[in-house]
């Protein structure tokens, strides 16, 4: 089929690549002249594993292209699929101008029935909003159906989530666009749900959410594991194994970060707050996760007292493995907060130094994480890099003024960094 993608982030680009990869014409669109001329050239802006290589196959093989025009895009397309930012507001709840701008470009440029995707994370009702724009500046007066199909794409993980995905939802007002939208999926060979647009909308948030409070959940029973003596990754364990529960997501750490846990949670208690419901359960989970960082600064605090004037090497400042993605990400937070106590740091990422140096100002930036102890006080694992478990531990101790570690994931065994003479500080055990 001929589809265009309006943005060209995490979402907008995965999916557009991964659709032409199936073997869909796929036109990618984005306002930003630059980043569309990178991507013509076969580079592209962000990390993302086995992404750049499939963006590069596709062009070569003429089924996905780059544009910054709306109009070349909707005019080329049969299905045109809205993946723009959608940000947090002050208050919690999501700014739509992007939306609402996309909605009234494709309006302009139509002069034949389409099919109009919300691919953005959006609050329930949106789609609603979105025909309401398109009928208003649609000058040709044509028809179109409105579909909500959320994403459920990993950082890190979004390419083979999205060729094998757990399910994919599509939420309708009528049955025109369904035989299309099933067409595009059929690929992927997933199960489909089809709903209504006000559940579709829902599913995105209300799953988000509740990985949330998975994460909350382990990290609160972390605290009762370290004043009871019990080890949160045995307990994990126990209780991951059932079924019922699982274990993905039940990983204690300094709490979970990036561009979409946080900010959908604060959409989805907002929608919530605006149709009359006070969602305490998740204004806690929120209430967990701040103060889980508050407990792994208060372990590094107690154990170095005075922060000035000492040396701290991080490793990890991407707000989760294999993504260069620094956005609320809480390895940023816990490195200004030890700024602001008047540490000085030593910082390495294997792929997201560039895009934190805007953020995070007056730290050295070095190449090799085994030299990242060098001179330093103590060292602090901030984001769970699969690399960092093979860190040269002899190399660091010898680097350190004495050998203290503070693993906010949990990466190493803590019998073994004793045996080794190290004062370990982990979560949870």
């Amino acid at each position: 089929m001929k589809l265009a993608i309006i943005g060209t982030g995490y979402v907008g680009l995965v999916t557009g690549t991964c659709f032409a990869e199936v073997g869909h014409d796929v036109i990618c669109v984005d306002n930003d002249a630059a980043k569309v001329k990178m991507l013509q050239a076969g580079g592209i802006p962000i990390y993302e594993p086995k992404l750049q290589e499939l963006v590069q196959k596709n062009v070569a093989e003429g089924r996905l292209s780059f544009t910054s025009s709306t109009a070349e895009g909707v005019e080329k397309s049969d299905v045109i699929f809205i993946a723009v930012p959608t940000p947090p507001q002050p208050d919690g709840s999501v700014d739509l101008s992007f939306i609402e701008r996309v909605a009234r470009d494709i309006a302009g440029a139509m002069t034949g029935y389409k099919i109009v995707v919300d691919k953005s994370t959006v609050p329930v009702k949106t789609g609603e909003r979105v025909s309401e724009t398109i009928k208003r500046y649609c000058k040709a007066k044509v028809e179109f159906d409105v579909v909500s199909n959320p994403e459920f794409l990993r950082e890190g993980f979004a390419v083979d989530d999205l060729m094998k995905p757990d399910r994919v939802v599509i939420g309708v007002r009528s049955q025109r666009p369904v035989a299309a939208m099933k067409e595009i999926y059929s690929p992927f060979k997933a199960p489909i749900i089809i709903t209504d647009i006000a559940s579709a909308e829902l599913i995105k948030h209300a799953a988000n959410s509740f990985l949330a409070l998975k994460i909350s959940y382990i990290n609160a029973i972390s605290i009762v594991c370290e004043a009871s003596g019990a080890n949160v990754e045995q307990v994990a364990e126990g209780i991951g194994l059932d079924e019922r529960i699982g274990r993905r997501f039940l990983n204690a750490g300094i709490g979970f970060g990036g561009s979409c846990f946080p900010k959908d949670l604060s959409a989805f208690i907002k929608i919530s707050e605006q149709i009359g419901y006070d969602f305490r359960l998740l204004q806690e989970v929120q209430r967990i996760n701040a103060q889980q960082m508050d407990r792994f600064v208060k372990k590094i605090t107690d154990t170095l007292w005075v922060l000035r004037d000492k040396t701290i090497g991080v490793l990890g400042l991407a707000f989760k493995q294999n993504t260069d993605d620094v956005r609320m990400s809480p390895a940023i937070d816990l490195c200004q907060r030890l700024q602001k106590e008047g540490a000085a740091l030593r910082v390495h990422d294997p792929k997201a130094m560039d895009k934190a140096k805007p953020l995070l100002k007056g730290a050295t930036y070095v190449d090799d994480m085994n030299a990242v102890a060098e001179g330093c006080d103590a060292i602090v694992i901030a984001t769970e890099w699969e690399e960092f478990k093979s860190l040269d531990l002899d190399r660091a101790q010898k680097s350190l003024s004495h050998p203290i570690m503070f693993d906010g994931r949990n990466l190493f065994d803590p019998a073994e960094m004793e045996k080794r003479g190290w004062v370990y500080k982990s979560v949870g055990r």
